[in-house]
């Protein structure tokens, strides 16, 4: 079953049992993944809706740091947006691992024989490039400092 199909059933299944957050948060999905094919005149499939849901999981981890930081102010909506990410992040490609971005940025580094740590950023540039949706650029960027330190 695709992700949209995944989708439909999940929010026929949150009617049934009127789940109100399920509903908001798989509504959000689908407006915005029919909001971009709108925008960009393609075709409403699986990759949109996989780049969608991790645009919005990566915007509230942002948010929700700045609802932690609120305190007792945020609390509410830091916990909705906590259910939000975990929520959504099955539906999101597994991460590598530490150990594994490592290694891609060490074959990076050989690679194109970069030594100099002020070409982090470009060693940055091509592990996203090659594996984007499958590192975290943060991790990588850590990474790549300490290489070429």
């Amino acid at each position: 079953m695709g992700l949209h199909e995944e989708l439909d059933t999940r929010l026929k299944d949150a009617m049934r049992a009127k789940d109100e957050r399920v509903l908001d948060v798989v509504r959000m999905i689908r407006s915005r993944a029919k909001k971009e094919a709108i925008e960009k005149n393609i075709d409403l499939d699986d990759a949109l809706y996989e780049a969608t849901i991790s645009s919005y999981v990566k915007q509230m981890r942002r948010a929700l740091t700045e609802y932690e930081a609120a305190g007792e102010a945020g609390m509410e909506m830091a916990e909705k947006l906590r259910f939000e990410i975990a929520y959504l992040e099955p539906f999101l490609p597994a991460m590598l691992d530490e150990a594994a971005v490592r290694d891609l940025v060490r074959a990076a580094i050989a690679e194109h024989g970069i030594a100099d740590s002020r070409q982090a950023g470009r060693v940055v540039g091509l592990v996203m490039k090659s594996h984007k949706g499958e590192v975290e650029p943060a991790l990588v960027k850590r990474i790549a400092e300490a290489e070429l330190s």
